[in-house]
This record gives structure tokens, C-alpha cells and sequence, in this order.
């Protein structure tokens, strides 16, 4: 309630002061003709004194006299004529402020109340972290938002392909335990725009794949989900996509959907740093670098961000997160499951060893929480994570990031 007498109160005022200078009518400076009638007297003065000093002789004096007082008599009538004219009609004016202050203030509460949010309290930044978290936890799952997305046209495709698909689809069928058909089957149902069944082949492909893939592989995965969701990023998608993260935190593609993931939970700023970032590493031709590029400026704004442009690979970014080497990366392809999965908890173990030791930024503690997570060590990721807000208590921005990582994770109560 006090809100709408605030908002009355300064929308009358507004509409009170427009409505006085209607009715007054007032005019700022003089007339032209009272600056002449002033000039046209000293000159008359002026003459005078010509005349005493022998300048100019009494005939001339006269011809003079004579032309000042015709037109200071001009000026003079001019004037009379400028404070006796029709004045402006009070009653018309009176009406038309009126109207003017109803329609200024009626129309300010009306507009609002259709596009603004009456009774929606102020948000201060601990309370939107905390409902963001909550969004994270309690969005709707990938079933959900498939069931909400409306049937899309399908690709123009060739009679042709559709029958080799359909043929693909049989062959993978008896082919069960082949990850290679699982993979084609995959992008073809892609490419004919059936993105559930393209995921369910691609979960399929990492099931079989035993062990055999990489952050591409749950990228891919994630993407598939987002597409059959209509854009929207589910639970599913994002532990596909911190899975990619785990294993390669620099991915470009895994960390453009988890820029899109936290704008859509509720922390632009948080994606826009994700976002900045990721512009810096570039390659400038990466196609997902362009997709950052077409949303940045947006994601800056609910950020209350001021967005300058960013080079792509321009290298200011700050110095990355201590990850695997694309040599690592490689020799990681060839390991099995079980190894593969060592050499990530090695990873982990080091990092966990130098934060302790050492310290680290926020980004450092919520990538070990984040990871810890992924390799279902709960415990040791809740107690990384209560260590971390200790540390940073007197951070609010860290605070933020590590908070978000640890509800994404299901660790913040």
C-alpha cells in the first residue's frame, strides 16, 4: 500500500507542476519593444549631449529628435498592444490541466499495474541466490519440458535418407551392444530433427563406449537434451554437462549451455563471467564463440553488467583453472573406464592437496565441490564446501559462486 501512495504522490506532483505552468501562462524574460523603448531614450539623451558639445548642430538635433520619437512612439505601441491582448482562456486551461493530471497519473498506475508487479517486495542479493538455488534444485526435469515443448516441423530430408535412417534404426536394433551404430543413429536422428531418440542413442553409445569417451561425448548428450527441451537446459542436461566439465573444464561448447544454464536458473552474473571468459579463450571461429556472441550483451544487462566488447581469443582472460593437457586429454581416450577414473580422482586429489596447502581463488574451491559431486563423493564435497564458505565468508561475490555450485550439486540445504 505505501508503494502506490509514493507512486500517486510523485505522478500528481508531476502532473500538479505542468498543470501550474498551463494555467499561469508565465513568460520568461521581456518584450523586445521595452529593451527598444530603453535604447531609444538614451539615445535621446545621447543627442542632447552632441548637441552641447558642438558635434552636431540644432537643425540636425531636431531631424533627430524627431526620428527617435517616432520610434520610440512605434515601440510604445507595440508594447500596449502585447498587455492588452487576448489573454488565455482560464476556464479552457483549468479544463485542460485537469484532464492532464489524471490522464498522467491514472495512466502511470494503469501501465504499471498491467506490466509491473505490484505487492513483489525488493530482492536483496542473499535472497536471490538463495531462490536461484532453489530454482536449480526444484525445475522441471527433461520429461517434463519435453512434455511442454510444441511439435516441431520436420526437416526437408530426401525420401531416400528417411529410408536409410529407418534402415539404420533396424540394424542398430539387432545391433544392441555396438557403440558405433548407437553413435550414427545418434546424428541421424539428429539431423531428422528426432533429438529423444538422438539422446537415448547417445546415452546408449556412452553405456557401451566403456569408458572410451570424453567431454565431447557429454557435451553432445547434454546438447541433444537441450534441443528436445526447446532450449531449456534440464537437470539431465546439466550433469551431462558438469560430467564434460569434470573432464575438461576448458570445453567451449559445455561451457557456453552451462552459461545458458545459470541464466536461466537466475544468475546472469554468474554466466556472463562464465560467458566473458569463455570469449577470451576463443577460437574467434568456434561456432559456439558466436553463439555467446549473439546473447552476451543480454545476459550483461540482467547481469547489471556495463559490457564492453571482447576480442575472441583476444587472451586477457585471467589465467585458467589448472586442468588436464590436450596430451593428457589424448592418452586419457585410450585408458579404460576404471583408469580413466583414477586419473580424474588423481586430478581431483592434487587439487584438494594444493587448495589446503596453498589456497586458491573461488573458482578453484567450486570446481573441487563441483568435482567431488561428479565422482559421488558427497561427504568430502559437503565438507570442501562448508571449508570453502569459511574461507570466503567475508567475500560475498566468492560466497555467491561457491553457494550456486554446492545447490546445483544437491549440498546446500
Amino acid at each position: 500500500m505505501v508503494f502506490w501512495i509514493v507512486t500517486a504522490f510523485i505522478a500528481f506532483a508531476a502532473a500538479l507542476l505542468l498543470a501550474m505552468i498551463l494555467v499561469r501562462a508565465r513568460e520568461l524574460g521581456e518584450p523586445a519593444a521595452a529593451y527598444d523603448l530603453r535604447v531609444y531614450r538614451q539615445q535621446l539623451r545621447e543627442v542632447d549631449k552632441d548637441l552641447a558639445r558642438g558635434v552636431i548642430v540644432e537643425a540636425d538635433a531636431e531631424r533627430i529628435r524627431t526620428e527617435i520619437s517616432r520610434r520610440i512612439l512605434a515601440a510604445d505601441a507595440q508594447l500596449q498592444k502585447r498587455k492588452s491582448g487576448p489573454a488565455q482562456p482560464k476556464g479552457l486551461s483549468l479544463v485542460f490541466a485537469g484532464a492532464m493530471a489524471l490522464l498522467i497519473t491514472g495512466g502511470t498506475l494503469g501501465v504499471y499495474w498491467q506490466l509491473g508487479a505490484p505487492g513483489y517486495g525488493d530482492l536483496g542479493l542473499e535472497d536471490r541466490i538463495r531462490l536461484a538455488g532453489e530454482r536449480a534444485e526444484n525445475r522441471p526435469s527433461q520429461a517434463e519440458a519435453e512434455a511442454d515443448v510444441p511439435a516441431l516441423p520436420k526437416p526437408q530430408v530426401e525420401e531416400g535418407y528417411v529410408q536409410l535412417v529407418e534402415q539404420l534404426r533396424k540394424t542398430a536394433g539387432e545391433r544392441a551392444d555396438d557403440p558405433q551404430g548407437q553413435a550414427l543413429l545418434a546424428q541421424h536422428e539428429a539431423n531428422l530433427g528426432n533429438f529423444k531418440a538422438a539422446y537415448e542413442a547417445k546415452e546408449n553409445y556412452i553405456r557401451l563406449a566403456n569408458g572410451q569417451v570424453n567431454a565431447r561425448d557429454f557435451t553432445e548428450l547434454a546438447e541433444l537434451r537441450i534441443m528436445a527441451a526447446g532450449g531449456y537446459v534440464s537437470p539431465e542436461a546439466q550433469t551431462d554437462l558438469r560430467k564434460a566439465r569434470a573432464i575438461d573444464p576448458e570445453h567451449g561448447p559445455a561451457r557456453y549451455y552451462w552459461g545458458l544454464m545459470l541464466g536461466q536458473i537466475g544468475r546472469p552474473d554468474l554466466a556472463y563471467r562464465e560467458w566473458a571468459e569463455t570469449l577470451r579463450s576463443g577460437p574467434a571461429e568456434a561456432p559456439w564463440i558466436q553463439g555467446i556472441q549473439g546473447q552476451i550483451e543480454e545476459m550483461a544487462f540482467r547481469a547489471g553488467v556495463q559490457h564492453r566488447p571482447i576480442t575472441p581469443g583476444g587472451g586477457s582472460a585471467p589465467a585458467a583453472l589448472p586442468g588436464p593437457s590436450t596430451e593428457q586429454m589424448e592418452g586419457a581416450a585410450e585408458l579404460s573406464a576404471e583408469e580413466q577414473q583414477e586419473m580424474i580422482r588423481g586430478m581431483v586429489t592434487r587439487l584438494s592437496d594444493r587448495l589446503a596447502s596453498e589456497g586458491g581463488s573461488a573458482d578453484e574451491w567450486a570446481r573441487l565441490i563441483g568435482a567431488l559431486s561428479v565422482l559421488g563423493d558427497t561427504d568430502r564435497a559437503r565438507t570442501i564446501y562448508d571449508e570453502a564458505r569459511t574461507v570466503f565468508s567475508a567475500d560475498p561475490e566468492a560466497l555467491a559462486l561457491i553457494d550456486t555450485i554446492a545447490a546445483q550439486a544437491g549440498l546446500a540445504e
